[in-house]
């Protein structure tokens, strides 16, 4: 028996035939963040190594982080930290068997960007305050 074109096979589905909701979004804000955690670390990694090296070393790495662009990017890292928690701690509460219900689940991402969100916020706070 000769074929007369190629086999139909399903397509396996891909992003745009999703329409993105909240649980999504957060599933991949989780990942980014934890990419951009791994990059982050050597930022806390150059202050540390400055800070044992001494005074000017120190002082240059204070003066850039320090600056506008530092704290911008100092904050993104304080965001990715609490967003990537807060969908930790959501992934726990999954584990658990809880909050797998659609409506708890949506209130679990919502919760996780407005807490991320609010925490990030704080930690600001607190710094420019203190």
């Amino acid at each position: 028996m000769a074929r007369t074109g190629p086999a139909e096979r399903p397509l396996s589905p891909h992003l745009q035939i999703y329409k993105p909701s909240i649980t999504m979004v957060m599933s991949i804000l989780h990942r980014i963040t934890g990419a951009a955690l791994f990059v982050g670390t050597l930022l806390l990694v150059i202050f540390l190594v400055a800070l044992a090296s001494g005074k000017t070393s120190f002082g240059t790495v204070q003066a850039i982080y320090g600056s506008f662009l530092g704290k911008l990017v100092l904050f993104g890292y304080t965001w990715a930290l609490f967003q990537h928690m807060c969908g930790g701690i959501r992934h726990f509460i999954w584990d658990t068997g809880a909050g797998l219900e659609r409506e708890t689940r949506l209130k679990l991402g919502w919760a996780t960007l407005i807490g991320s969100l609010v925490l990030t916020a704080l930690a600001w706070i607190v710094y420019f305050l203190g």
